[in-house]
């Protein structure tokens, strides 16, 4: 029943009683209205093996789906919260990735967010979960959705081939970062072939290097050439593997950060994140957050949202 992770603000609870949870949980939903701070207290103070283990126990005792019984009595970001902590990882990131291509129009956010930043084996289950739960690979469903050189970074990181070795191999860094260099900033026009074979097959520590070596043959970040070179998704995929390699932690934080900062929130990355790394690493992401702009995370979501859907939000946050 543990966490996914051990940096993470949603711990295993301690003496937990799956069929106790389901009667309370089953208790917050009778009668006329609903008790959110029932559901609040249960669910975000679970891990997610142990709302699976909730789930299966009130399916068991009331004979219904708690997830379908939620989603009937609850409604807007606050039910996308709740729902999203009932789902297992692969599950839920499936399910984003869904959402994000339906209807028109498609959130590039989503697709970059999650594709950018997971492990090969965490893709493979995606991958795998997809296709049994929407009938066609997430290939295919990708493929239709994008296009160009934005479509390609995608397909390539979904294969999932990612090099997760920790060997560097210098003389293949300093390579890379001349072929990167000439493929950008040292010719006229750009060759993103170049940019997506480096970033999307090579290791952590040995990308590291490469953005080091970089820097002493151009002059420049990595992260400056390629908003100086592309535009528009491409460059936020790139982007988003670039920082995702040096600080992870941070990547999620900066996305954080910008889905609150002006007029509006964009919930939908808010949400996103908050489900998604609570029990992963939402501890160094609130750390890098801090140090990143001086305010914490719990005072801008509590700045920035309301009602049930700040309360559950602050609670995975867990505290200051």
């Amino acid at each position: 029943m543990a966490a996914i992770g051990n940096r993470g603000t949603v711990t295993e609870a301690a003496g937990f009683d799956p069929e106790a949870d389901a009667q309370r949980l089953r208790g917050a939903m009778k009668g006329a209205g609903t008790e959110e701070a029932t559901i609040i207290e249960v669910l975000a103070h679970r891990t997610i093996a142990q709302r699976q283990r909730i789930k299966e126990a009130f399916k068991q005792a009331v004979g219904k789906d708690l997830a379908d019984e939620l989603s009937s009595e609850l409604s807007g970001n606050f039910r996308s919260v709740v729902l999203g902590l009932l789902m297992l990882a692969p599950v839920y990131d499936a399910y984003e990735l869904r959402y994000a291509m339906k209807g028109a129009g498609t959130e590039e956010a989503a697709l970059i967010d999650i594709l950018a930043t997971r492990s090969n084996q965490e893709i493979k289950t995606i991958n795998a979960f997809y296709k049994k739960e929407y009938g066609k690979s997430l290939e295919d469903a990708v493929s239709g959705d994008t296009s160009g050189m934005f479509q390609r970074v995608l397909v390539s990181l979904l294969t999932a081939g990612r090099d997760e070795s920790d060997n560097v191999d210098e003389a293949q860094a300093v390579l890379d970062a001349k072929e990167i260099f000439e493929a950008g900033e040292a010719r006229w026009g750009t060759d993103e072939v170049k940019f997506l074979t480096v970033l999307c097959v090579r290791n952590h520590k040995h990308l590291l290097r490469v953005f080091e070596e970089y820097q002493k043959v151009s002059g420049r970040d990595i992260e400056d050439s390629i908003k100086r070179e592309m535009s528009g998704s491409l460059e936020d995929v790139f982007l988003a593997i670039v920082k995702c390699i040096k600080n992870k932690p941070g990547f999620f934080a900066e996305r954080l950060y910008k889905s609150m900062k002006g007029l509006g929130t964009t919930d939908t990355i808010l949400i996103r994140i908050m489900v998604a790394r609570a029990e992963i690493d939402m501890l160094d992401i609130k750390a890098q957050f801090l140090k990143m702009y001086g305010k914490t995370l719990h005072s801008f979501i509590k700045g920035d949202t309301s009602g049930d859907y700040r309360k559950i939000l602050l609670e995975l946050c867990g505290g200051e």
